[in-house]
Formats: C-alpha cells, structure tokens, sequence
C-alpha cells in the first residue's frame, strides 16, 4: 500500500522515556537529599514510579482524573512506597521533573538515521502523542527531531487521547491526509495499535521489548531500523 503520511508515537517508542525519566528521577534524588529522607533504594525508586506512572496515565486516559493530579500523585504514591507522606515534596518534585525531563535527550538507536531516511523518501512525518503541547515540543527540540515532523498533534492540542478515534480524525484533518496513505507507528498495543486499528488505519508495532503480541497489527518491528524494510 502506497503510504505517504506516516504517524509516529513520541515517548517510547522515538524518545526514550525510561532512561530519560531515570535520569531526571536519579538528578531529584540526589538533589532532594531523598535518601536522606527515607528513600534508601533508588533502582526500586525509580522501578516504583515508572508503575504508578503508567497506572496513573491509564487513569488519565479514561478520564477518571485531571492533569495535575497526575503530575504530584506519581511523586507522591512512589514515596508513600517508602513510608514517607509529604505532599508539598510530592508536588514540588512534580514540577521539577517536568521542568528537566523535557530536556533529556536520550532516543532509541536509529531515530535519526531511520527519520532521514524517511525524509529523503519524500514521506510526510507527523506526531500523534499523548503528551502535552508544551513538554513534547521541547522534547523534540532538545533532542534535534522537531524539524522532522509536519504536524505534532498532541492529546492537550486535539483535546482527544489515543486509543480513541477522535484524536486520530483530528491528526488526518490537520494533515490532510486519508486513511489509506496513512499509517500509525508506536510502541503501546493498547493505545496506538488498539486506537489506529479502531479509527481504521493501519499500524505498525514497534515491539523494543519483545512483548507477546495481543492485538494483530499490519506489521510489526522489533527495532527503528526494521522500518526500512517497510517503507
């Protein structure tokens, strides 16, 4: 299928959250003196937050919270692991982490290489991310990818998140593009496989961690670089 319009997932799948996160989470723990204060393991500290993040954004995702919440209580259900209840810490390392974490510039090998390539193919590269305006275009600046992307659309921008549909007609109106010469690339089954398939798109797993399949996607690659044997 001639595909001209191709939608990448941001964080894990382009951008690397996990290393990215470890390392603004390891520059809090030591500039909060956490140890000091309770948390006596950082591997578990940070292996914690990853979990209550991913919970709280499966939360967020079905609406059952707003924003901000999610931004203080990953901070704070992580230190509650350590016996250590401080909401005005909870919240102040919230804003720090989102203030740092955006500048982290750490991306999975073959980013780009893989989007050059791309480029110099003539395929229109976009964004559809549930992330926040602000945060993900300094990502994609710190990180030297932005001017790869036509159209970022993120969740706050579209006021749509992934998997539903309407955040993926909102990417093919602002693109001007139709589902057949589209295509949506990411890393989650649930949320980019689930949702492209559903709005009708095909879709390409980006399995880095060699999950098992749930959720039959159009193709999938275990590596960025596998990509080019697609397109």
């Amino acid at each position: 299928m001639p595909y001209k319009h191709l939608f990448f997932d941001l964080d894990h799948t382009l951008w690397d959250f996990e290393a990215n996160s470890r390392v603004t989470l390891e520059e809090l723990y030591n500039s909060m003196n956490l140890a000091a204060k309770g948390v006596d393991d950082f591997d578990r500290f940070h292996k914690n937050y990853l979990l209550h993040n991913e919970k709280l954004w499966d939360r967020y995702r079905n609406g059952y919270i707003k924003v901000d919440e999610l931004r203080w209580k990953r901070m704070w259900l992580t230190l509650l692991d350590f016996k250590i209840a401080d909401e005005p810490l909870s919240r102040e390392m919230g804003v720090v982490f989102l203030d740092l974490l955006p500048t982290r510039t750490l991306l999975f090998p073959h980013t780009k290489e893989l989007l050059t390539y791309l480029t110099d193919k003539n395929y229109q590269l976009h964004l559809i991310t549930n992330g926040f305006e602000k945060t993900q275009h300094s990502k994609l600046k710190h990180s030297g990818i932005d001017h790869f992307f036509k159209e970022v659309i993120t969740s706050e921008g579209s006021n749509s998140l992934k998997p539903h549909k309407e955040i993926f007609e909102y990417a093919l109106q602002k693109t001007g593009a139709s589902l057949t010469e589209s295509i949506m690339i990411g890393d989650s089954q649930d949320v980019d496989i689930k949702g492209a398939a559903d709005a009708g798109m095909d879709q390409v797993f980006v399995n880095h961690i060699y999950e098992e399949p749930r959720i039959k996607a159009t193709y999938i690659v275990n590596s960025l670089k596998e990509l080019e044997n697609i397109f």
